[in-house]
């Protein structure tokens, strides 16, 4: 237990210096420093040493990092984890401030399935990029405000009666806007926010031009339970899978392997993945063409090195709540703290074959990890992942796994800290075998 307490204290610390994508991709990079990983830059030539480490950032948000193998890449083919960057919420709209009734609000749009009513009442913030003029060029950095600057203050219970009855239902448009502050003037300037922006960017607001803002929780991750057996934060789906998959790579005996090992972190999972840097873009087809033209393989040998190739889709799972019963399905409880899930869908939400359920099973039995198996209600509309997306384009065999958590796209989620250890264990040894 101490050890899995370790892991998820590190996966706490983590997420909390990762309130966006943005900077999710800025703490992939800094974790990655220590063991002389290579930043690549897509616009130059590549040439790749054999036990080379690298990594590609594409738009910021994305990631791929990659050990070059020593053997042969048409017999052994690439060892790939994808995960995602995003997770849903809440973005603020371009022109963001605006003045009603003496209050200044933020003006948000929904990203994603978030489940809205859990971002009442929450000490909220902004985090993520910035774009700005300098000289004759378009830079771009990343913010956060790292403190409370934003509420969405419920309606008293007197005013909606219903409300624990037929629950919190927010009007996307009208309810959602974010109280900022107030303001004694009958007009608020047009530069008030750009203003606003440059007490944390350092750079003038009229150098501004545009911003990618994410809403967050300033709220740390915490343990939670009689014993610390769980633990809460925001965005553990899916910075958790993330983590997990980096600290399996970034473990030594991984690195030193001989395999071409690849983690993929994309943005853009939570609105369908078609973008230039989302799963169903060009960004993984084109890396692994250029690793594997590195390696001297093209046309035929390159698809024989895909075909020799495995990929881990690792998103979160749904874990039994047992006050819900009625919303799982009876045979496939899933519990936290009782291993990683391998998620099946007859209708291919998820990439899972018998045959790769059968692996990763295999890899779990020899890291000695528990393992479980889910399947949505059939009488429910059943999510989707990265997996089927990446299997199609590519043409890998592909699993879809992820550990148990409850409150999906809750502002704040739980997980089982067990979980965590046993799915970096089993990452492990799919690396290594």
């Amino acid at each position: 237990m101490i050890d899995s307490r370790l892991q998820v204290q590190q996966l706490l610390d983590f997420i909390d210096t990762s309130p966006s994508p943005w900077h999710a991709v800025s703490t992939v990079e800094k974790a990655l420093l220590p063991y002389g990983f290579v930043k690549l830059d897509e616009t130059a030539k590549w040439s790749l040493e054999p036990g080379g480490r690298y990594y590609v950032v594409r738009d910021d948000s994305s990631v791929v990092v990659f050990v070059q193998g020593h053997q042969p890449l048409d017999e052994t083919g690439f060892k790939i984890i994808g995960a995602h960057t995003d997770s849903p919420g809440l973005r603020v709209k371009p022109n963001a401030a605006n003045l009603l009734d003496g209050y200044i609000r933020v003006g948000v749009e929904v990203y994603g399935g978030p489940i809205l009513a859990t971002f009442t009442d929450r000490d909220l913030s902004l985090a993520g990029r910035v774009s700005y003029k300098s000289g004759d060029g378009i830079h771009t950095e990343l913010i956060d405000f790292k403190r409370p600057l934003l509420r969405l203050p419920n309606l008293a219970i007197h005013m909606n009666r219903g409300v624990n009855e037929d629950g919190l239902k927010l009007n996307k448009q009208l309810e959602l806007p974010l109280i900022l502050s107030l303001f004694a003037e009958q007009q608020l300037p047009p530069t008030y926010f750009s203003e606003l922006l440059e007490q944390v960017a350092d750079i003038r607001a009229e150098q501004l031009l545009a911003f990618e803002l994410n809403v967050y929780d300033t709220q740390k991750g915490t343990f939670w339970g009689a014993d610390n057996e769980f633990y809460a934060n925001s965005q553990l789906d899916n910075l958790a899978s993330c983590h997990a998959a980096l600290t399996a790579l970034l473990d030594e005996t991984v690195l030193t392997s001989g395999k071409t090992l690849v983690c993929a972190f994309f943005d853009h999972e939570e609105i369908g993945s078609t973008t230039c840097k989302g799963a169903d873009g060009s960004f993984l087809p084109d890396l692994l063409g250029r690793i594997a033209s590195n390696f001297g393989l093209q046309g035929e040998d390159y698809q024989r090195a895909l075909t020799q190739s495995f990929m881990i889709s690792a998103d979160m799972a749904h874990a039994y709540q047992p006050n819900f019963p009625m919303f799982y399905e009876p045979d496939h409880k899933v519990l936290v703290n009782k291993g990683p899930v391998i998620k099946v869908n007859a209708n291919r939400r998820y990439a899972s074959d018998s045959v790769s359920e059968a692996m990763f099973a295999g890899w779990c039995e020899r890291a000695g990890v528990p393992y479980q198996k889910y399947s949505h209600r059939s009488d429910l509309p059943c999510g989707s992942t990265i997996g089927p997306i990446t299997s199609a384009k590519l043409g890998l065999r592909t699993v879809d796994v992820g550990n148990p958590m409850w409150a999906m796209h809750s502002i704040r989620e739980s997980a089982g800290v067990l979980d965590h250890g046993y799915m970096i264990d089993a990452f492990k040894c799919f690396f290594q075998y």
